[in-house]
């Protein structure tokens, strides 16, 4: 994930005894007394803003298989044996059996009996998705129907990035803080206030094309996600060893 390039903004908050805008006088200039001087808190106000992306971290694959016998044993006995093989197919590559799911249904055409069976595989790992697809073409060939991978972001995923793109409009806001306060001669003190004001989240992956070959990275990229934050920082401000020194 790369963050985008951040709009930060910076006010300086006047603390209490100090003077702006247009309650400014020069005829009642108010100073404040050594002691509210060294009382009072002064802040630093900025607003930093991320975007990043990231890739899907999940694919599911269907496998479909039919057949029409004249009794259901014999169209379960045939579906049966490549179901198995299927299963195993998928556990030779390392898929867990809480990523499988298989969906059976039976009908009739007349007097004979057709069974359908779906089999769902949910691969975090796309090279071994591609093993496993390979295998199963190659071996079944036209007696099961292999679908294309549907890719998706898990919800895991999706909250990684809401935390990672706000921490880092976050990290923005810090640094053009530290560097208004090397301007200024201050010194850079706690954070007070962190406030996100807005996010955004979207589709950002490439337009699907038209009826081309498309590689399984290209698939990838046409998925990836996108997620904005914009937060509101106040740091404490504080005059750095020199200027207190001058005090």
């Amino acid at each position: 994930m790369a963050a985008s390039a951040a709009r930060v903004f910076a006010s300086l908050v006047p603390a209490a005894g100090d003077i702006c805008g247009d309650e400014f006088d020069s005829d009642r200039t108010v100073k404040p007394t050594s002691s509210q001087s060294r009382s009072y808190t002064r802040h630093v106000q900025v607003t930093g803003s991320a975007e990043l992306s990231c890739p899907p971290d999940r694919a599911t694959v269907t496998i479909s298989l039919t057949n029409t016998k004249e009794s259901v044993n014999d169209a379960s006995n045939s579906i049966t044996r490549r179901l198995e093989y299927i299963l195993q197919t998928a556990r030779q590559h390392g898929v867990k059996e809480a990523d499988t799911s298989v969906r059976r249904h039976v009908g009739r055409d007349g007097d004979l009996y057709c069974m359908s069976t779906e089999v769902s595989v949910v691969f975090s790992d796309f090279e071994k998705m591609q093993g496993v697809r390979a295998v199963l073409l190659e071996k079944l060939d036209k007696s099961v129907c292999v679908g294309d991978p549907q890719f998706e972001h898990s919800s895991e995923c999706l909250g990684l990035l809401r935390r990672r793109v706000c921490a880092t409009a976050v990290e923005t806001a810090r640094l053009k803080a530290n560097d208004i306060c090397g301007i200024l001669g201050q010194t850079l003190g706690p954070t007070l206030l962190v406030q996100e004001e807005e996010t955004r989240e979207w589709g950002c992956g490439q337009k699907e094309g038209l009826a081309l070959p498309v590689m399984v990275q290209q698939k990838v990229d046409r998925k990836l996600f996108c997620a904005y934050s914009r937060v509101r920082v106040i740091f404490e401000l504080r005059p750095n060893n020199s200027t207190r020194k001058n005090l």
